[in-house]
């Protein structure tokens, strides 16, 4: 079986595993404006942050101090864990599409469920209390071990791992902020 085929195929059989396994948030993105949609040029082309390129267009936000700080404490919860610098490209990434890296609480009517943090992440699908999942790096741990258990995540487009362990309603949604969080890990890894 050719190396594309297979790893779409474990691709799939992993999204229906890890779907029933990890029942993790869903997160009801309501069409919200992004920033900008448009190609943006590509700053870093490292194999090891961008390993199979961006897919689509790539949106790109500015950030201020506080969510530069959770971008870094992102960073500093994946080297904690062990983890490279991809996997913060991924947590990143995947960050700015649950949150826009704002550390949210309870937004009321707009919340989905029960969703808070940087990942929303919901404490009613076992992703830890409140107090937890609003603590940049347990959020982060978290989100990474759900990450790690992704068998081949180092080898899957950062869209598909991310979803296989979000369980997003909007599976494509993180390819979007791979750019971004790439060139924020390249600037922020080794400061």
């Amino acid at each position: 079986m050719n190396t594309m085929l297979r790893k779409s195929v474990l691709g799939i059989a992993g999204l229906a595993f890890t779907g029933g396994i990890f029942a993790g948030p869903v997160a009801a993105h309501a069409a919200e404006p992004v920033n900008s949609t448009k190609p943006v040029a590509v700053a870093v082309q490292s194999d090891k942050l961008i390993p199979h390129g961006v897919q689509g267009a790539q949106s790109k936000i500015t950030l201020n101090d506080e969510q530069t700080a959770n971008a870094k404490a992102i960073i500093a919860a994946t080297k904690k864990a062990g983890l490279p610098e991809r996997a913060a490209v991924i947590s990143i990434a995947t960050s700015l599409q649950e949150s826009k890296l704002e550390n949210l609480g309870h937004l009321g009517d707009k919340n989905d469920h029960d969703s808070l943090g940087l990942f929303q992440q919901r404490p009613s699908s076992g992703w830890g209390t409140p107090e937890q999942i609003t603590d940049p790096e347990y959020s982060t741990l978290a989100f990474e071990k759900g990450l790690k258990q992704v068998d081949g995540w180092q080898d899957m487009p950062l869209t598909e791992a991310a979803q296989t362990v979000q369980v997003s309603a909007y599976p494509d949604a993180y390819a979007q902020w791979e750019q971004q969080a790439a060139d924020i890990v390249a600037q922020h890894w080794n400061s």
